[in-house]
């Protein structure tokens, strides 16, 4: 019993001699010592000139819109395009059955030849005062009257075709063969648009209103869309005029850009972001986004690495985002090291082992980000 109270002991002394060694600083094995200070990616900072620019909203709009309506009464007989597809201006869409309309013509023919004939009696006879003044005039009266219905007879027979307004795309027939269609009628029998050029309308307040018109007074500014599925149209658009008025409960005012749309990939009503350019600033100082962080107070701050590798933090004005960065318009200098990597790993004022941050590219177009964004 003594034995085996004997080599518990022991035991134990051996567990507490262990951990008392670990607690000064060695290891079972022996190593120990000390960890180093810890390893961060830094970047440091440049000013350069970028081109400052602001992202609205907008829908797309079709060009020209026109509906397609009748110009005469009729019973439609065909129709001759196919839905969505592109037709052209004065292109034949639909057959209205004719038979009427020729029937009309061919009785106002016959009106006209005998208006004609009398007007022609009447002549010789008021030559020979053998008629009164007024019944020569309400014989020519009625030759003309004769005329202008045959005329119009005759534009019904043409108006048998509905024809296309304007060229474009057209959308889906609203009505069939069978159908009685008027003149007057409000339901269009189809709606065509034109989509190149496609217009994009955006909603913006009057003071941007008035610092984009200060920054291109002297050309129309450019304007580029990301789609809805983050990708980039590939063609620049320009910004072709804002609304007269200001939309008094918003203070905003509707713009307008057009873009060439050849391969048709904007269609009407796509939800889209226009980025417009606001002007240039030549020594913007522009900070990678994953290093600016808000403390418990919101306050925008970086970690900075000075000559003697410590980590200190810093609050700093980031006014706005450029491309994937922000404008730091106070608290940095150029030439200054910002921590981009490592950031979990820092607690307070520490020193730290800086090495030169991998994974920082500076964009500052928009779209270069989303097109990199595309393509990971």
């Amino acid at each position: 019993m003594s034995v085996k109270f004997s080599k518990a002991a022991g035991a134990a002394l051996a567990v507490v001699a262990a951990g008392m060694l670990m607690a000064c600083g060695g290891q079972p094995g022996g190593q120990g010592g000390p960890q180093g200070p810890a390893a961060v990616g830094v970047f440091a900072v440049q000013t350069q000139a970028v081109t400052l620019s602001t992202e609205l909203p907008g829908r797309t709009v079709a060009s020209r819109v026109a509906e397609v309506r009748p110009q005469t009464s009729g019973i439609v007989q065909k129709r001759l395009f196919e839905e969505g597809s592109v037709v052209k201006q004065g292109q034949a869409l639909y057959q209205i059955d004719p038979a009427t309309m020729n029937a009309r013509l061919v009785k106002a023919q016959a009106q006209l030849q005998s208006t004609e004939n009398l007007a022609k009696r009447y002549a010789v006879l008021r030559e020979k005062n053998a008629i009164s003044q007024q019944q020569y005039d309400d014989a020519m009266s009625a030759w003309r009257n004769a005329q202008a219905d045959v005329e119009l007879a005759r534009i019904d027979t043409v108006y048998a075709k509905v024809l296309s307004p304007i060229s474009g795309r057209i959308g889906r027939s609203q009505v069939t063969e069978g159908a009685l269609v008027g003149v007057g009628q409000a339901q269009p029998m189809a709606t065509v648009q034109q989509i190149d050029p496609m217009h994009v309308d955006m909603q913006q307040s009057m003071t941007d209103i008035l610092r984009l018109q200060a920054a291109n007074a002297q050309a129309s500014a450019n304007v580029r869309l990301v789609l809805e599925d983050g990708s980039v149209y590939p063609l620049e658009g320009t910004l072709k005029f804002s609304e007269v008025n200001v939309d008094e409960s918003t203070g905003s005012v509707t713009l307008r850009a057009t873009f060439a749309n050849p391969d048709g990939l904007l269609r009407p009503g796509m939800f889209v972001r226009a980025q417009l350019q606001t002007g240039t600033k030549p020594q913007a100082l522009l900070v990678p986004q994953q290093a600016v962080w808000r403390n418990t107070q919101g306050k925008s701050m970086v970690w900075v690495v000075g000559d003697d590798n410590v980590a200190k933090p810093r609050p700093v004005n980031a006014v706005r985002t450029v491309g994937n960065t922000w404008l730091v318009e106070g608290g940095l200098q150029s030439g200054e090291r910002v921590i981009t990597e490592g950031l979990q790993k820092l607690r307070g004022e520490m020193p730290v082992q800086p090495v030169p941050a991998q994974n920082v590219d500076i964009v500052t177009d928009l779209y270069a980000v989303n097109a990199v964004g595309k393509g990971d």
